[in-house]
């Protein structure tokens, strides 16, 4: 019996394994396709004929206790299953272009599903009339055989990013993080994190090179798992440390972690997401910094660590393509260090006791705004007084940093600390 390729999708699947043979490769790959392309719009179908029934239900269903639970019940789905479908229509109804797209077979079922997460609940930043352009943009992502979950997301978190709230992210938040380390009753040792985005930005950067596969002399292909070579470069990771970790009283060399981010950027936080463009929608021209490991990085992240950092630039034309390199400069260099270390002492802010080689090289006026980077423009600060300087006034208050007569940096609180705003050395006193 003969198989044609128009017979394929629109027919039934007993006993095609055996006649599959008679058709070349490029028509198995366009069955492939045209099978895929027919999934997607059965699952559309399904999704819009139990949100009908959801609004219109009958005894059945009512008895079911809900249309998620009635279509897992009736089909070989789990109920989990079954009222995220369900869950996935209802949410449609108010965001038509998104139900749109993925009537039309242009938008997965998971990805739908994230982008209707996003606008139920948007950052509490975004203004409303943004929310039009925040889904072209999760369109644009989402559709195409090129979408990805790892791109849709990467967009979510870049557009989080962009509309920064009094609200630390989710991704940014150290006082989120969590470490557990436990021996178990056979002498092992048990760990488990929940770190920030830096945090893992950092640890993935130095696992990098270590958990690569590693042929054998003779060619071999290296047989450990993607968790056993983890685990072996998370052991010659702290071996590594412990053989030659240096901790100079400055704190030597910031950590290595790479943040890419536009110059005009980095000096004027635009809200480019919310303004109306002629071109379509990009996430490329979105005012973010960028991770190579973990993606979005937000502008008052990105400008704590422009603070004391390793600075190369890079020029690009129009296209974004680059022009010129520069050499990598230190912003702040090893004998300012030094000198910040004998005016401020350790963390320069008020009743810190941070020690020096805790602490950043804060700019008061940023260098991307044109602040220098000399004695009178910068200031040691621990890295949670550092983060509270670059977050955005209303969080916790905005604190303003001068130089006083005496040349050592005055801390003057919010008016919600003190409402005389009354200045307040540095943390340099007792310390002497």
């Amino acid at each position: 019996m003969s198989v044609y390729l128009s017979d394929v999708v629109s027919g039934s699947a007993v006993g095609l394994r055996g006649r599959l043979w008679q058709l070349s490769a490029s028509e198995l790959r366009a069955a492939a396709i045209e099978a895929s392309a027919e999934i997607l719009r059965l699952e559309a179908v399904r999704v819009a004929v139990v949100d009908e029934l959801s609004m219109r239900p009958d005894d059945q269903v009512i008895a079911s206790r809900g249309v998620g639970c009635w279509l897992a019940a009736n089909t070989m789905l789990q109920i989990r299953d079954g009222k995220k479908i369900a869950a996935l229509g209802a949410a449609l109804r108010p965001f038509p272009a998104v139900a749109a797209r993925f009537d039309d077979g242009d938008c997965s079922f998971d990805h739908a599903v994230l982008i209707v997460a996003f606008c139920e609940s948007p950052p509490k930043g975004m203004p409303e009339e943004a929310l039009p352009r925040c889904i072209d943009l999760l369109l644009a992502a989402a559709s195409g055989v090129e979408a990805t979950t790892t791109k849709v997301r990467n967009v979510i978190a870049t557009l989080e990013r962009i509309f920064e709230s009094d609200e630390i992210p989710p991704a940014e938040d150290v006082d989120r993080n969590e470490l557990r380390i436990a021996s178990t009753l056979n002498g092992r040792v048990v760990v488990r994190g929940d770190f920030d985005a830096l945090t893992g930005e950092m640890l993935l950067s130095a696992l990098s090179n270590l958990t690569m596969p590693t042929p054998a002399p003779d060619g071999t292909p290296d047989s450990r798992s993607a968790a056993k070579r983890t685990a072996d470069g998370f052991t010659e990771l702290i071996r590594r440390y412990l053989d030659c970790a240096k901790t100079g009283v400055d704190g030597g060399q910031r950590p290595h972690v790479n943040v890419h981010i536009n110059a005009r950027d980095l000096a004027e936080h635009r809200d480019c997401a919310a303004t109306p463009t002629d071109g379509g929608a990009t996430v490329s021209d979105l005012d973010v910094g960028h991770m190579p490991w973990l993606g979005p990085l937000s502008v008052s992240q990105t400008r704590l660590l422009g603070c004391d950092c390793f600075l190369s630039t890079v020029l690009l034309d129009d296209h974004g393509a680059p022009l010129d390199a520069k050499p990598g400069k230190r912003l702040v260099s090893a004998e300012q260090r030094v000198a910040l270390i004998a005016r401020d002492k350790g963390c320069a802010f008020p009743g810190c006791t941070c020690v020096p080689a805790w602490t950043d090289a804060h700019h008061i006026r940023h260098w991307a705004n044109g602040g220098p980077t000399v004695m009178n423009n910068l200031v040691l600060l621990c890295r949670s007084h550092h983060r509270l300087m670059h977050r955005k006034a209303g969080f916790v208050g905005k604190w303003v940093i001068r130089i006083g007569v005496d040349n050592k940096p005055w801390f003057i609180p919010p008016p919600s600390i003190d409402a005389g705003q009354h200045p307040r050395p540095a943390n340099t006193t007792f310390k002497t």
